[in-house]
């Protein structure tokens, strides 16, 4: 789908055709064959185009001529149903700047787009293309702030539950949010190279204009910031994993002791049973002997109790 957009009395408009300054949005569904047209249309790269609906693109930029491209990843949800994929993906967002138009371009249904195309950003205007993909970067950032809190609230609320019961189902979600917080660190990675080479060398032309540079300048440090928060979940969640591992290891050494004591204290019963039954002389086997059964019943629940006691006077059950 091909969307040809324009600020009107303040408010976004659809138009039917591209004009000057536009903002040309293009999202799926489309074709090949809409894309080459794009490309011959307005004379950009067909790979600048294609390059953007590869999920596994990285964060950088790109100059042919008078076109430039720009790619940043950006948290989109998974949408797979099994527990133990992470729950969110990046994706890239393909920006390209031409002479007259600013065209985006992506493979999966974005957040931050829509919120341009739903009206939520203040002082948004696509005939400023400079201040439009500031306010990409912006929005963009503060979508993986949103996402690494949300990573973060989940985590909580699974540790609190694994605190009562180590499940197995637990144990995969606390997976899935590992999973997608190194996909957030190393997009964030790529997103901070891509936006300090763009400052260096003022890809954006914006280098006279304090207001656009000081904006630039707290995007920067804001993704910074994110980058910093991934890193520390992580580091956190793999902590919580390695103990959870622990635990449950201990936990089934425990078990298996008590087990082991358990076998050595019914033995002792069974072991003089067994004595008992062989066709030798012993003690009170006797036709005439009417206690010679309870009696070595307990002979045999003495033993039992000893043992018992020397074990817990050990401490080991």
């Amino acid at each position: 789908m091909i969307q040809y957009l324009k600020k009107e009395d303040g408010r976004l408009v659809e138009v039917q055709e591209a004009e000057v300054y536009c903002w040309i949005n293009i999202s799926p569904p489309f074709s090949q064959a809409e894309l080459a047209e794009v490309s011959e249309k307005y004379s950009v790269p067909l790979d600048f185009l294609t390059d953007s609906l590869d999920i596994d693109e990285r964060s950088r930029y790109e100059r042919e001529e008078e076109v430039r491209l720009i790619v940043v990843n950006t948290p989109i949800l998974n949408d797979s149903v099994r527990e133990e994929e992470s729950i969110y993906l990046t994706a890239p967002i393909g920006i390209i700047l031409t002479i007259e138009h600013v065209i985006t371009i992506t493979a999966h249904p974005n957040p931050v787009l829509d919120l341009f195309l739903q009206n939520k950003v203040k002082n948004f205007d696509p005939s400023d293309e400079q201040m439009f993909v500031l306010q990409i970067f912006e929005k963009n950032v503060l979508r993986f702030l949103s996402c690494l809190k949300s990573l973060n609230l989940k985590r909580n609320h699974v540790e609190k539950e694994l605190y009562n019961s180590s499940r197995n189902r637990d144990l995969r979600r606390l997976l899935a949010i590992e999973k997608s917080l190194v996909y957030f660190v190393n997009t964030l990675s790529t997103n901070d190279l891509l936006k300090l080479k763009m400052k260096r060398t003022d890809f954006l032309h914006i280098r006279q204009e304090e207001d656009k540079m000081d904006l630039f300048e707290d995007i920067i440090i804001d993704n910074s910031q994110a980058l910093e928060m991934s890193n520390v979940y992580t580091n956190i969640l793999s902590g919580t994993m390695e103990a959870y591992a622990s635990i449950i290891s201990n936990n089934l050494n425990v078990v298996l002791q008590r087990l082991t004591l358990v076998t050595i204290i019914l033995m002792v019963p069974t072991l003089i049973a067994s004595f008992f039954g062989m066709n030798v002389d012993v003690p009170f086997k006797s036709e005439n002997s009417p206690i010679s059964f309870y009696a070595i019943i307990g002979i045999s629940l003495l033993i039992s109790l000893l043992l018992a006691w020397f074990f817990r006077w050990k401490k080991l059950i």
